[in-house]
């Protein structure tokens, strides 16, 4: 049965817990320091890190907005040039659709009795004064 080798040198496993406060700061190196300078050490790089955190977040919320409010701008413009667009096509449907209308009444005007007579006297001017008027059938 095989036997598993052992290793003898240990592993590393990253920066111990000494490692990590010795580069606190380096104004410390090769002086003693007390627990209490090391905690506000400390603690004063955690705030930087701190302040600096919130100033990206500060930043990317700013764009967020900015992209907002420019997205709403262009929304707003482009609704203003529609209303606009629907507003010109609606006058223009009513000025035809009362055109529509009256057209309608004076095609049936010429359906009734006398009609014919009525279209005869609005076109009197295609005929020359004093000719005589020939309907072919």
């Amino acid at each position: 049965m095989p036997v598993p080798r052992v290793d003898s040198r240990p592993t590393k496993r990253g920066r111990s817990r000494l490692n990590k406060f010795k580069s606190v700061d380096s104004s410390f190196k090769g002086k003693r320091v007390d627990a209490a300078t090391m905690a506000s050490a400390i603690q004063l790089r955690e705030e930087k890190r701190e302040i600096i955190y919130s100033f990206m977040a500060l930043t990317m919320k700013l764009g967020l907005l900015a992209l907002g409010v420019v997205s709403l701008l262009k929304l707003g413009v482009a609704s203003h040039k529609r209303l606009g667009r629907y507003a010109e096509i609606s006058r223009v449907l009513n000025g035809e659709s009362v055109r529509l209308v009256h057209l309608q009444k004076r095609f049936d005007t010429l359906f009734t009795i006398g009609g014919d007579h009525r279209l005869m006297d609005e076109q009197d001017q295609w005929i020359a004064p004093n000719r005589v008027r020939v309907i072919w059938r």
